[in-house]
């Protein structure tokens, strides 16, 4: 068993030092873009936005830029990380070891969690001298973090092992991460919209993950942060599920 741990202990080391190697572009590029988000957005929309009661408009986009980055950043570098090994064929040497589908899972998606955690603290801490947002009930906040970034880093694993070339994974990222990502509540309330789109919006599990990170900053949120977590804990139980299911039958990795 310990020489599994040690095994897992090493991919995942090494899947740390692969991202932090070009750290400008894996972290340096998304602080920046969340950065202009909240000028842009923050600037144009600060008087003409209804959010929560004494809440200012750029505080309250503040939580959903840097949850955004989470789990934005946790999908790609899980993802990434397999399709790259795939492509350049440096895979087989992971294939070699001994380690178990639990070894995998854990060394990928912890990796995913901790670049996700990198880039989030990031934005948090650029983005405060502009707004600073207040932090409510901390707890919330790093339980939402911590589970929406394992929740992405096992989608990224899945798409990684289901994809075959770089194309595939730009298009899983752009047609599924990052419309349910900006349809999530990042730059509004959800509450501000009509029954019929709050009703669209509360089918969206990224919804929920911005939301009950939200509330610990806020100590408010559309929805209750128990339902929140409900239904965060069960989308990362059936992906993590997934995930471990394909790495446990080698789908796309023996062939």
């Amino acid at each position: 068993m310990s020489h599994v741990l040690d095994g897992a202990g090493t991919l995942f080391r090494k899947e740390i030092l692969r991202f932090w190697k070009v750290s400008f572009q894996t972290v340096a590029a998304p602080v920046l873009t969340a950065v202009l988000y909240l000028l842009i957005f923050g600037h144009v929309l600060e008087d003409h936005v209804k959010v929560f009661d004494e809440v200012d408009y750029s505080s309250f986009l503040i939580p959903g830029l840097v949850m955004m980055s989470v789990l934005q950043n946790a999908f790609a570098n899980s993802s990434s990380s397999l399709i790259q090994s795939k492509v350049t064929g440096n895979l087989v040497f992971v294939l070699v070891t001994p380690l178990s589908h639990w070894a995998w899972f854990a060394a990928y998606v912890g990796a995913s969690v901790v670049r996700g955690f990198v880039v989030g603290c990031g934005v948090l801490v650029v983005t405060v001298w502009f707004a600073p947002p207040g932090m409510v009930a901390p707890g919330w906040t790093l339980a939402f973090a911590l589970l929406g970034a394992a929740l992405m880093g096992s989608l990224g694993l899945v798409a990684g092992l289901w994809a075959e070339k770089f194309d595939q994974i730009a298009a899983f990222q752009n047609f599924i991460v990052m419309p349910m990502t900006f349809l999530s509540g990042v730059f509004y309330s959800v509450g501000s919209l009509p029954p019929f789109w709050q009703a669209v919006s509360h089918l969206n599990p990224f919804f929920y993950m911005i939301d009950g990170f939200r509330r610990g900053f806020f100590g408010v949120s559309d929805v209750s942060p128990w339902v929140s977590l409900a239904v965060v804990g069960s989308s990362f139980a059936v992906i993590a599920a997934i995930a471990l299911r394909l790495l446990a039958s080698g789908y796309k990795l023996r062939s």
